[in-house]
């Protein structure tokens, strides 16, 4: 019989998924880094650089619902460590690859695949050590994201100029390798909130349940649209910032993820803590922050094409990121309050599939007009067409604040 964990665990536990979160995002994000010396080397155009990171986005659409149900059903602890290490090795491979079809097997497909099972698992893994404070502790969880973007942005530069593009992904894949080895030792399951074998709900099921729940297809078109500017983001900023002012790779791409996600990772812990306290008082506060932080970035990301000097980029970016971060404060613990328990795994599963399978088109999208446009006015037009997504995802999250919220609550507690 295993040893019940300690209080002091689930703080332990939240450092340990910090860590591999961090990696997860720095594997991510290391790619549109390296874009300039990857299609330099390899002469590839801008359309085939899209298509390689829309196909990693289209495996993880495709491939997280399979997760998210599994993460209500096995071990969330093995999940998480394998979904790591098969990433990492995923991640070290594409350092071998020689032209499109490479990338495409080991970035997009390998890596897309074994980083898609994350998520769900480590979710609900949280959630159900940290039931009062749910929200900060995904919070502290999601502030890895712009953390570890934050440090591959310079790091993945620096050590591309220094050795080769292909060395940073010898070097973030290593590192996971290595951390998946202290998960298989320190990782533990919750202990059962519910019991799996008297109440878990089949699959299908469960998906007719959560169609029948108005805000949980409001929330997901929220987070659609920021999955679509994220991945187009991820991907083109730093090349678009390198074509329009001429800097180096380091600077383009260690700026770019810098002040977005710096200001995101501000927004993300302040978001959380906000959110945990208000919500005793005001139990719509959380799509109510998320409504208005995604109309008031909406004209910033439509700027972000339109700008001529280099302070007002930074300034631009700056303020989306801390737009971004109050909305993500509450991605999913907004969806948590409308929802059964045992559901919670295959909810996350299946947001994130949506919001990927529509996600996966802007970078391809974005590449498509650069090869048209030109690099530098493609890019930028790019950036115009999909502020309009996050006007139309403020819109249904502020809906469902009017109109639905508080009726699939009260539902929820039934």
């Amino acid at each position: 019989m295993s040893k019940e964990p300690s209080r002091f665990y689930r703080w332990e536990l939240l450092f340990l998924l910090f860590c591999a979160y961090f990696l997860h995002q720095a594997d991510r994000a290391i790619f549109g880094v390296l874009l300039p010396s990857i299609k330099s080397e390899l002469g590839l155009s801008d359309t085939q650089l899209g298509l390689t990171a829309s196909v990693l986005f289209l495996v993880l659409a495709v491939m997280v619902p399979v997760a998210g149900f599994l993460g209500d059903r096995w071990s969330k602890k093995n999940i998480i460590t394998a979904s790591l290490i098969f990433w990492s090795v995923a991640t070290m491979l594409t350092g071998f690859a020689r032209g499109l079809g490479g990338l495409i097997l080991f970035r997009s497909i390998a890596t897309g695949g074994g980083e898609s099972f994350y998520g769900p698992a480590s979710t609900a893994l949280i959630a159900a050590y940290h039931e009062k404070t749910r929200a900060i502790a995904l919070s502290i969880h999601q502030a890895s994201l712009y953390i570890g973007i934050m440090c591959s942005g310079f790091l993945a530069g620096w050590v591309a100029e220094l050795l080769g593009w292909r060395s940073a992904f010898y070097l973030f894949g290593g590192l996971g390798i290595l951390l998946g080895l202290v998960l298989l030792f320190r990782l533990r399951d919750a202990p059962q909130l519910v019991s799996v074998t008297e109440k878990s709900i089949p699959p299908f099921q469960a998906v007719l349940i959560l169609l029948r729940i108005p805000t949980v297809l409001l929330l997901t078109v929220g987070f659609t649209a920021i999955v679509f500017v994220n991945n187009a983001y991820l991907t083109w900023m730093p090349t678009f910032i390198k074509e329009k002012f001429a800097l180096t790779q380091i600077e383009s791409g260690g700026y770019a993820m810098f002040y977005h996600h710096v200001t995101a990772l501000i927004g993300v812990l302040v978001g959380g803590f906000l959110a945990d306290v208000m919500v005793f008082r005001f139990p719509r506060f959380r799509i109510l922050l998320q409504s208005i932080t995604m109309l008031l970035g909406t004209p910033l990301i439509f700027m972000i094409g339109t700008v001529h000097s280099l302070n007002a980029l930074w300034i631009t970016i700056f303020l989306f990121g801390g737009m971004r971060g109050l909305y993500e404060s509450n991605t999913h613990a907004a969806m948590f309050d409308v929802i059964p328990l045992q559901l919670r795994s295959t909810v996350v599963g299946l947001m994130l599939m949506t919001a990927f399978l529509f996600g996966s088109f802007s970078p391809l999208l974005l590449g498509w007009l650069g090869d048209i446009y030109g690099t530098e006015k493609g890019l930028a037009l790019g950036f115009q067409i999909l502020s309009f997504t996050w006007l139309l995802g403020g819109c249904c999250v502020f809906s469902s604040f009017l109109l639905t919220f508080n009726k699939d609550q009260r539902r929820s507690k039934t």
